[in-house]
């Protein structure tokens, strides 16, 4: 049986579009067993300054979505997600050069951070959006310990340097909710999101801004969780 409630609602036939170029987003869609297309829409990812990071990936969450609708036959279920790190106030994107990433990996260390991943469905004619929140604790490293895994290459296309999946996993300590968050795809939060749209729960929302103050799921992970 499966862990998600979805999974007796929708309709045998149901698909989706991942409007996401992430290979781990497709990874995760996938392991819930949801039959869904690809289309990477080039959504405008600037924020106005000042905006707070649960605020922030509503918005290019909810840009994401609509650009690929609009490319996208009417009718077209569309899903699309955006993660940012947070730390003292800074909102950490992905890494737009080696320095850059040293520089991140340099905050990050040795102290707890904040993921932030916002997830938008359109469907029906509806925008359904949620954010959720992990701590993550990251172990302290040396700057040779960090070069090195700066010149795996890895950190180059993640959101605050690393990937917690990867070889960035052995620089984490522990985290305080999702992983999967941190991965780039809160399956828990898709899960929700698909009930409250089979179901009409939520209303539409026409500004990410609206949206209440997402939730946070706790629940915390060793190190060597995290590797296993």
């Amino acid at each position: 049986m499966s862990e998600y409630r979805f999974s007796a609602l929708c309709p045998p036939d149901f698909s989706l579009c991942l409007a996401s170029a992430s290979p781990r987003r497709r990874r995760l869609l996938t392991g819930m067993g949801i039959r869904f297309t690809v289309y990477v829409s080039h959504a405008d990812e600037s924020l106005p300054d000042g905006t707070l990071p649960d605020r922030a990936v509503l918005l290019l969450a909810r840009r994401k979505a609509e650009a690929a609708a609009a490319a996208l036959p009417d009718g077209t279920a569309v899903l699309a997600a955006d993660t940012l790190v947070a730390c003292d106030g800074r909102i950490l994107g992905k890494p737009r050069s080696e320095a850059e990433a040293a520089d991140m990996l340099r905050l990050l260390c040795g102290r707890a951070h904040s993921v932030y991943t916002g997830v938008c469905l359109l469907y029906g004619g509806r925008a359904f959006c949620g954010c959720r929140e992990t701590t993550v604790y990251m172990r302290a490293t040396s700057e040779d310990e960090r070069t090195a895994y700066i010149q795996t290459g890895e950190p180059m296309d993640k959101a605050g340097a690393y990937g917690i999946q990867g070889l960035g996993g052995q620089l984490v300590e522990r985290i305080d909710g999702d992983f999967d968050n941190v991965v780039g795809l809160p399956t828990g939060l898709v899960d929700e999101l698909l009930c409250d749209a089979f179901l009409h729960r939520t209303p539409s929302r026409s500004d990410p801004a609206a949206e209440e103050t997402p939730s946070k799921q706790r629940g915390g992970m060793t190190q060597n969780e995290i590797m296993e």
